[in-house]
């Protein structure tokens, strides 16, 4: 009577779809030009800078020629405006931390020292010295700016206000094996930047090249801040968890009536290397988290059960009983780790006329 009865036991498989967890990294978003305010002269004269027409933008943008950055700009002495462009360089010897980024983009850096460069207007031009001086963990800083014509001489010291546009936060990602799917969440002190991403990894070097393929990010009055062209990331030969790389958008200050402020940055640090292969996952071949579905057998005693599993040695399996297949509850009976394949586990012979396992591997 008692081997009748075993027979009666039923067994079923539980299996773990295959899936890939999504991975958290550091990110930090800077502005590749800086934002100037009116500038004030020792009387009333006022410089402001812009590279929009119409009302000042204060942009001090990149250049990537003779001077670092440059701008249009407007003397005003007492209701008459000399307009003109201006090129300037950024203090020198700017990476005091040595991670590979320019210190007068990072709030978390102190900045001071002097530079030079040059202006030039309709009717002539001159020099230009600057001081600079931001205290670190400070966005905000303080330039004076001193023009000296080749024709008329000494034009006066203009001290300006300037702000680092910086975001911080995470990019939360998803590894794949031709592209990577992101989001991204950056705050700063005033706003809020939020948005999905796509790179694209390189056919010939997917773990060190990727591109930037779709961005569209929302600010904090979900105005919409879109990509203007694919760019390509890198990977830092040694910062090695650290990738680096452009970001266009068609607008970065959409308060302004025309596109200003398009020039970005993005580094992306990932410390997640889930095969421990000094590849961080954000670049490597996404390490599968489904399980092999276990193998089940029942074999009974005079006095219990011996349920052999066979399945991945080192994951975790649970062991889980009902006695009612329609009521769809589901007991955990044991937890335990494979150290064989098979193996073993022995049960106590139900004290009810019908039980059922089956068995999930995590």
């Amino acid at each position: 009577m008692k081997m009748l009865w075993v027979l009666r036991i039923a067994l079923c498989l539980l299996p773990l779809a295959s899936t890939h967890a999504g991975q958290t990294a550091a990110a930090t978003m800077f502005c590749w030009s800086l934002r100037f305010q009116q500038g004030q002269g020792p009387l009333d004269e006022t410089l402001d800078l812009s590279t929009i027409a119409g009302a000042p933008n204060g942009e001090l943008a990149p250049l990537y020629a003779s001077y670092t950055h440059g701008s249009g700009f407007a003397l005003d002495f007492g209701g008459f405006p000399i307009t003109g462009n201006i090129e300037l360089d950024l203090p020198p010897d700017p990476d005091a931390n040595r991670n590979g980024f320019d210190d007068s983009f990072e709030v978390s850096q102190a900045v001071g020292g002097t530079s030079q460069g040059q202006y030039s207007t309709a009717i002539g031009g001159g020099t230009v010295s600057a001081i600079w001086n931001r205290a670190a963990g400070s966005k905000d800083g303080t330039c004076w700016l001193h023009l000296v014509d080749n024709t008329y001489g000494d034009l006066g010291t203009y001290r300006h206000s300037y702000e680092v546009l910086e975001y911080t936060g995470s990019l939360i990602y998803t590894p794949g094996t031709s592209v990577v799917s992101a989001n991204l969440v950056l705050t700063n002190a005033t706003g809020r930047w939020q948005g999905p991403m796509i790179f694209g990894k390189s056919v010939g070097d997917p773990r060190n090249n990727l591109t930037l393929q779709s961005a569209t990010l929302n600010n904090a009055a979900q105005q919409s801040l879109t990509l203007f062209m694919a760019t390509t990331f890198f990977r830092d030969p040694f910062l090695v968890t650290n990738y680096y790389g452009a970001v266009e958008l068609n607008d970065g200050e959409l308060n302004t009536v025309v596109e200003d402020f398009y020039s970005w940055e993005l580094s992306i640090d990932d410390p997640n290397d889930s095969d421990h292969d000094g590849i961080p996952d954000f670049s490597d071949e996404p390490q599968s988290t489904s399980s092999r579905r276990p193998m089940l057998s029942l074999t009974g005693t005079f006095t219990n059960l011996l349920l052999a599993i066979s399945g991945d040695v080192g994951r975790l399996h649970r062991v889980l009983e009902s006695t009612d297949l329609a009521a769809g509850s589901w007991l955990t009976n044991l937890s335990f780790t494979l150290t064989n394949d098979p193996q073993i586990v022995t049960l106590p012979l139900p004290p009810g006329a019908m039980k059922f396992w089956r068995v999930q591997a995590e």
